[in-house]
């Protein structure tokens, strides 16, 4: 059986944390994929500080390039060009477009979005579709977490990498250095094209 780890987020833009925790929950998980997959219109994000969802997939393409069990899918994408996208409807179309395999899906999301998830929509049948992995972030004690989905997931320490996007950005539109917070190939993209400088 095929195992594909799904991990959503606004990759805003992606940066190194992203794909070493990806990285491990792969190994950790035995996992023979890990999609990547952008956000059109998150529900529980600012849309205001959101490059574009081409360009952020297109940032992702280069970042993962050199890994060959990751992958880029554009399927929030064209799904929410006009409207805000679900992780349970991504996960449902994901199914019916593998459904001539054996395969099981693994949500990865980090322990913000576990005690969070009673907001998200249909949260109780995400474990209908899938295996909910829940790695730790910085600043949050998986033990100090308490609610109803505990027992239903599996928990993989990840690396705490204290990068965030919010904080490439700042850097970015006070013209500081973003070197080895994101890929090479980014850096220059972002540079080159003068990506969140006006944000």
């Amino acid at each position: 059986m095929k195992r594909i780890g799904v991990l959503g987020g606004a990759f805003n833009p992606i940066h190194l944390a992203h794909l070493i925790i990806a990285e491990d929950v792969r190994q950790q998980m035995h996992l023979d994929t890990v999609l990547f997959i952008p956000y059109s219109k998150p529900p529980h994000k600012d849309h205001d500080e959101l490059i574009d969802a081409e360009t952020r997939l297109k940032l992702i393409k280069m970042a993962i390039a050199d890994n060959p069990y990751f992958e880029a899918s554009d399927i929030e994408i064209k799904r929410g060009k006009n409207s805000i996208t679900y992780t349970v409807d991504t996960l449902m179309e994901l199914r019916e477009m593998h459904k001539a395999e054996q395969v099981k899906f693994y949500l990865i999301i980090g322990i913000d979005n576990l005690i969070e998830l009673h907001t998200w929509k249909d949260p109780g049948k995400l474990f209908l579709l899938s295996e909910v992995v829940v790695i730790n972030r910085p600043g949050f004690l998986i033990q100090n977490v308490k609610n109803e989905y505990n027992r239903q997931v599996v928990f993989v320490p990840a690396p705490n990498i204290d990068i965030s996007a919010t904080d490439i950005r700042f850097k970015i539109k006070e013209n500081k250095s973003i070197k080895y917070l994101v890929p090479k190939a980014v850096e220059d993209y972002i540079i080159k094209n003068k990506l969140f400088v006006q944000l």
